[in-house]
């Protein structure tokens, strides 16, 4: 999959706060690969194309996106 664009700064800063915060692969890179930036896992499968998006957008896959989007 391809990351959403953003500019190159941002996309940089992304970049390292991810591998920084998660210690796994850097944002553009894990989407490129179908891993998710905070689990490390395969992030292939997703109940919605919203969050399929959200993947591009955030690297999360649907596991970590549901814990996070998690209503309380």
């Amino acid at each position: 999959m391809k990351p959403t664009e953003k500019h190159p700064e941002l996309s940089k800063f992304l970049d390292d706060m991810t591998e920084m915060v998660f210690g796994n692969l850097p944002r553009s890179k894990a989407i490129h690969v179908d891993t998710c930036v905070a689990c490390g896992g395969k992030a292939n499968a997703f109940t919605d194309p919203l969050s399929l998006k959200e993947f591009s957008i955030s690297g999360l896959c649907q596991d970590c996106q549901d814990k996070l989007f998690e209503e309380k």
